[in-house]
């Protein structure tokens, strides 16, 4: 079993809840999957994960939307850890551009999408450029107010599940 999940698996649900917390920022999330312990491995780790992202409320959704930075700031809306700040600077690495324009045509972008949607654009940033995240950006604002709030469910799962990877290979 991975060392990890071994120790997590034997702390107490509130201390559980705490360390994974991170991975999502959706605190209902990180208590529903501390309750499903114990977790024999990576696999079945990944999918209570996602089995539990997809049974929670809207509400724990915007909580989880919440605890991310804009896509090319530093900054969350709410508070949040320094792990989870640490997380999304490293997943934005690549979409973080010099080039000046993009930079400005990405905070239009999402002034537009939060006017239209509510809430910030939040997208699986790891490996993806301004310049692609700016396209999907533009392509998901032709989305219907339902069909957004799954697809940013998607990417929030796909962003926990990258978190989640990166924390059972930590020491």
């Amino acid at each position: 079993m991975n060392p990890v999940l071994t120790r997590w698996n034997a702390l107490d649900a509130e201390s559980a809840a705490r360390e994974v917390l991170p991975c999502c920022g959706s605190s209902a999330w990180a208590a529903q999957l501390a309750a499903k312990r114990p977790i024999v491995n990576e696999a079945t780790l990944l999918e209570v994960s996602k089995t539990v992202w997809f049974s929670l409320p809207e509400e724990a959704w915007q909580e989880a939307f919440d605890s991310h930075p804009r896509i090319g700031q530093k900054h969350a809306q709410t508070h949040t850890t320094e792990e989870s700040l640490r997380c999304s600077a490293q997943e934005q690495r690549t979409a973080v551009s010099e080039d000046e324009a993009a930079k400005l045509a990405l905070e239009e972008a999402n002034r537009h999408y939060e006017q239209r949607f509510g809430r910030i654009f939040i997208v699986c940033a790891t490996g993806k450029t301004a310049r692609e995240i700016l396209s999907i950006l533009d392509q998901r604002m032709t989305n219907d107010a339902s069909t957004e709030l799954r697809e940013a469910a998607e990417q929030q799962r796909q962003i926990t599940e990258l978190r989640l990877r990166r924390w059972l290979e930590s020491t």
